[in-house]
């Protein structure tokens, strides 16, 4: 089976304080992806995501909305075909503020 490996960075209005990290695990987990979420100092929330094509779409094309609460602006995406980084493919979790 084919994975991916995508990393996310969310920028906007309210990205934070609203849920977000806690919503991306969760749908994250939905999809059956692995990997990691966290707030950044800047405002933004990054995420590396891992699993089939298809669901990290899905979780891409959710983070443009997030949880009721957020206002997001732009989502960048940088793709690895597979994944050559073993913790992404240890569960997914919530990483501290970088």
């Amino acid at each position: 089976m084919a994975t991916l490996t995508r990393h996310l960075s969310i920028h906007g209005r309210r990205v934070q304080g609203v849920g977000f990290r806690w919503s991306l695990g969760a749908k994250a987990r939905e999809l059956g992806l692995s990997g990691w979420v966290r707030n950044r100092q800047d405002g933004s929330v990054e995420a590396l995501i891992c699993g089939t094509p298809e669901a990290v779409e899905a979780l891409t094309m959710w983070s443009w909305q997030g949880p009721p609460s957020a206002r997001v602006e732009r989502v960048l995406c940088d793709d690895t075909p597979g994944t050559d980084n073993p913790e992404a493919l240890a569960g997914f979790v919530q990483r501290p503020t970088f």
